[in-house]
């Protein structure tokens, strides 16, 4: 962390528990990024909510606290900061969008999931939010069947995600996304999708203001 802050590089890290939040803050980062449950991609095991996390760690933390996991509106960033977050994180949503590098097939795939096409499996490894699908499927038949750790490394094997994110393998691949997926609906330029939270949230705003 020091290293990196003599660079003058800001130092966040990310966290899924509030005793992992008074661990980085104790290590000298300059912000502590709280990520809940419903976040794609890589996860805590405790599963807690956003909602639930961000006011934890807001009650222990004296840094800048960032909230991330299932935040893709202006009314979200809103509700988070109500919460205790200075600022959020946006992941799943940026995904969508002709910048991001992801394939074409996974992009199309989170526009059309649902609620409850993802879930949070290989605990035992590293917990990952996955669409559901064919390596989903056969991590779940593992998992279920009381697998080893050894046994999933060995059904994962190497470059997974990038099959499935990054080369479109819909079957076989890895697609980590967010429980956001389910609200996302099109693919847009991030600067529309940055407009549309900021604008959201300004509304949001001006509303709450005139019922106070």
């Amino acid at each position: 962390t020091s290293i990196l802050q003599k660079e003058g590089i800001r130092v966040m890290h990310v966290v899924s528990s509030s005793k992992l939040a008074l661990k980085c803050q104790d290590a000298g980062v300059d912000a502590v990024i709280a990520e809940g449950f419903e976040a794609g991609g890589h996860n805590g095991r405790e599963e807690t909510t956003t909602m639930c996390l961000i006011p934890a760690v807001q009650k222990v933390l004296s840094i800048p606290l960032i909230a991330a996991g299932g935040i893709a509106t202006g009314s979200a960033m809103m509700a988070a900061m109500v919460l205790g977050a200075e600022g959020v994180q946006v992941g799943s949503r940026f995904v969508c969008t002709p910048e991001a590098s992801s394939h074409e097939a996974f992009k199309q795939e989170i526009v059309n999931a649902n609620e409850g096409d993802t879930e949070l499996v290989l605990k035992q490894l590293t917990p990952v939010r996955l669409l559901k699908n064919s390596f989903y499927t056969k991590v779940k038949e593992a998992e279920n069947n009381a697998a080893s750790k050894e046994e999933l490394n060995e059904l994962l094997g190497k470059g997974r995600a990038k099959l499935g994110m990054f080369e479109g393998n819909l079957l076989d691949g890895e697609l980590e996304i967010g429980q956001v997926s389910a609200i996302i609906d099109e693919i847009k330029p991030a600067k529309e999708v940055l407009n549309d939270i900021w604008n959201e949230f300004i509304e949001v705003y001006n509303t709450l203001r005139k019922a106070i």
